[in-house]
């Protein structure tokens, strides 16, 4: 199989560099990171209209019907630009299992306004004790003459401040499986507690007290919404996958520009062939990454669940531990300016750190893969 980027793969990757270029340097990127929203939404209308929101819906929804392997693109960019904006919480992971799992006629109302930058999402899933695993719920639902009500915390929600709406897991009594309920930010008793992430990113806790939400705002069967849930995480990591990748190829280049510039005893030091070789390695470490990184984006468009998740798992552990590899060289190699605020190489490292964090560490994963059934 060829996995080479086809022609239009590579018209949407420039596309995204030239913006991230023109409009998206590091001076407003370092802007946005410090103001109230902590992202830019004219930039997030502009996504829209370069379809980038619509990409993976489906079409009947006003999608353009994308796989994987084009939100491995555009995350790529994401990775490479270090942009702020919610895409991977609202387009790759909530509206992805708003597609996947939801009713008709929720689709109808709430994937177009995606697409059109009139709606974004958030997933309200992992909780203080749960350590990664989706099925460690306290969350409570409790069936009412109106439909439901939800109490519970969730803790660190990605994009939490931004969100118009919740995606959230609860189950009626312990023992019972997982349900999803669609929840607006306005519903009553709901509130979310706001704080910036070490990358620039803003996240939240939401405690729900008593939260009130309509028989439709379930989203797929009662009990039945661990499966989907798990594949929509799935689809992310994959999707965090590429933009680790974008880091560690924007790093990568960094580190060599500088090692061929900055002299010492009159020379510059990429000729010191310890460095160079370090370099190498750095090198190797990326492209090595870029083949686990299509395999997930591969495995996650497949049916097979088991294969899904040994696929991810084995995508995600691998390319933590390169991260880390890549990252540390970076900001080793250009020594002390490799830490300060004013340079990208800081940045791009605490992105990767916070990457390696989300939705399962190395280690967590590389469990997970050991726990998982070989594929034959």
């Amino acid at each position: 199989m060829d996995f080479r980027y086809n022609d239009e793969q590579l018209a949407m990757q420039a596309t995204l560099q030239r913006f991230i270029e023109r409009d998206y340097g590091f001076t407003e990127r370092r802007a946005l990171a410090a103001s109230a929203s902590g992202f830019s939404t004219a930039a997030w209308t502009q996504y829209a209209q370069l379809g980038l929101l619509a990409l993976p819906l489906p079409q009947q929804f006003d999608g353009l019907g994308g796989g994987a392997f084009d939100v491995m693109v555009v995350m790529e960019q994401v990775g490479r630009g270090l942009l702020l904006e919610p895409y991977l919480t609202t387009v790759v992971l909530c509206a992805g299992l708003v597609a996947d799992a939801a009713p008709p006629a929720m689709q109808q109302a709430l994937l177009p306004q995606v697409a059109a930058a009139q709606c974004k999402l958030a997933l309200a899933a992992y909780e203080p004790a749960s350590r990664y695993e989706l099925a460690q719920v306290a969350t409570t639902a409790t069936r009412s003459t109106a439909g439901w009500q939800l109490s519970g915390f969730k803790a660190v929600v990605l994009d939490a401040p931004s969100a118009d709406a919740f995606i959230v897991s609860a189950r009626e009594a312990e023992g019972d499986g997982l349900s999803l309920f669609l929840v607006p930010r306005t519903a009553a008793g709901l509130t979310v507690s706001s704080y910036p992430t070490q990358s620039g990113a803003r996240a939240g806790d939401v405690q729900l007290a008593k939260v009130s939400v309509g028989a439709d705002a379930l989203i797929g069967t009662v009990g039945g919404g661990l499966a989907p849930l798990e594949k929509a995480v799935d689809v992310a990591i994959a999707a965090l996958c590429a933009e680790a990748l974008g880091i560690m190829s924007a790093l990568n280049q960094a580190t060599l520009a500088y090692l061929k510039t900055r002299k010492q005893f009159g020379v510059a030091i990429g000729a010191f062939q310890a460095l160079q070789h370090r370099m190498a390695d750095m090198y190797i470490a990326e492209e090595q990454a870029r083949s686990m990184a299509i395999i997930a984006a591969d495995r996650v468009a497949g049916a097979d669940a088991a294969a899904r998740r040994r696929a991810v798992a084995a995508a995600k552990a691998y390319i933590g531990q390169a991260a880390r590899q890549v990252g540390q060289e970076a900001v080793q190699l250009h020594g002390g300016m490799g830490v300060v605020d004013e340079l990208i190489v800081s940045h791009y490292f605490k992105r990767l750190s916070m990457i390696e964090q989300t939705f399962g560490d190395t280690d967590y994963h590389l469990a997970r893969f050991a726990q998982a059934a070989p594929v034959p």
